[in-house]
């Protein structure tokens, strides 16, 4: 059903073959996207990313008013939950 396909990476430009195996993976975990990059660029790029910072955005807490930094831009009438706020409102 599947066949080896030949593709071009997205960073270095070189060949790789995207395998009948690997195609079958990807259909049994519902990805329909072909790989953009190389094993190794995909390697690359994994490694890079883990040291990654994220982006942070002021907000002020909900419950306590608190000044405090969250991971996403905060949306404007949406709750935003200092740390400490957090905890308490989330079942864990």
């Amino acid at each position: 059903m599947y066949q080896d396909e030949k593709l071009i990476c997205e960073d270095c430009g070189s060949e790789f073959t995207f395998t009948a195996g690997e195609q079958e993976f990807y259909a049994e975990k519902g990805l329909v996207n072909k790989p953009k990059r190389c094993p190794e660029c995909r390697k690359q790029r994994r490694q890079n990313n883990r040291g990654r910072k994220r982006k942070m955005y002021d907000a002020v807490c909900t419950k306590c008013g608190a000044q405090t930094q969250v991971p996403f831009k905060p949306t404007p009438g949406k709750e935003v939950y200092c740390k400490d706020c957090f905890s308490q409102v989330t079942p864990q």
